[in-house]
């Protein structure tokens, strides 16, 4: 619970690892030695279950939060935990996040965490999205996507947030920022995010319009990376890992840290601002009513 509750708080979980580490070298901070053996060990859970190979200093991360890795707060809590342990093992210096599910890498934000909820659990839930973000976004390691099957809203996000975006070449599959279909307005961050990607004009039809976009006019747009066969996405992120690695370390982080350092900064000087502004608007009777109307059209589906 207390590392839980930790990811939840303003100050986060490094906060929390810090207060118990007793050291600090080249400015990361040293893990207490029961962390460090939690982190040796593949860690299976219930939602992500990360194998970290020593040997070359590479982490796949798979999401398994059956049916569609919804990022409900539960699983934005055990995310965090899992990469930022993974970010403070110096021995750690890649990161390959694909999906356990088929057909989905993540269907993105758990529309249940917004729909008739009290303000106070719609802040909690934002902040831990919020989070998510500033883990990836700002990662020292090399962070490789291996999308591995649809990846709507903020499944969108997180492969945004990635160095390299690998995604299989599938028709059936989609991926974008889709937000407006619901009724919802994809934050700021979001935006710069996309905007940073794919540039201002793709950015601006894609929100507005909440387009999905199949694998090959995601790479068409810059979107996504590199498009292969399904059962090659894992195999040809590990490779791809392999020349990320080569650049020295130093450099490539340095280089990294130049080009997101303003989008970081705009969100972590304005994150209260923008909780608030969620809440506000999620909260709205006419945004509820909304999200009502396609939940209902979602049983309908189903049934």
């Amino acid at each position: 619970m207390a590392l839980r509750a930790a990811v939840r708080s303003k100050c986060g979980l490094s906060a929390f690892l810090s207060q118990r580490s007793s050291c600090s070298s080249h400015g990361r901070v040293c893990v207490s030695p029961v962390l460090i053996a939690q982190q040796r060990n593949n860690s299976t859970s219930s939602k992500i279950k990360v194998d970290f190979d020593q040997s070359t200093g590479v982490a796949v991360m798979r999401l398994q939060s059956p049916p569609v890795n919804s990022l409900s707060l539960d699983f934005l809590t055990e995310f965090c935990i899992a990469t930022e342990k993974l970010e403070l093992d110096k021995s750690c210096r890649g990161l390959i996040i694909t999906s356990s599910q088929p057909r989905v890498f993540s269907a993105g934000l758990d529309i249940m965490e917004m729909y008739q909820k009290s303000p106070e659990s719609c802040a909690e839930f934002w902040r831990a999205v919020q989070e998510m973000w500033l883990k990836l976004y700002s990662s020292s390691m090399v962070v490789i996507a291996a999308i591995n099957g649809s990846s709507p809203a903020g499944g969108c996000l997180m492969s945004l947030t990635c160095d390299y975006r690998i995604m299989a070449d599938n028709p059936r599959y989609s991926i974008g920022l889709n937000e407006t279909q619901l009724g919802i307005v994809a934050p700021f961050w979001f935006k710069d995010t996309m905007a940073n990607t794919v540039g201002h004009r793709n950015t601006e039809m894609a929100l507005e319009l909440g387009l999905l976009y199949t694998p090959s006019e995601a790479l068409k747009i810059g979107l996504v990376d590199q498009l292969v066969p399904e059962d090659q996405v894992l195999t040809t992120a590990t490779q791809t890992m392999t020349k990320w690695l080569a650049i020295p370390a130093h450099a490539r982080q340095i280089t990294k840290s130049m080009m997101r350092k303003p989008t970081i900064d705009k969100l972590t000087s304005n994150r209260e601002a923008d909780i608030q502004n969620f809440v506000t608007f999620i909260t709205k009777d006419s945004i509820q009513k909304s999200i009502g109307m396609y939940l209902e059209m979602l049983k309908k589906r189903k049934g």
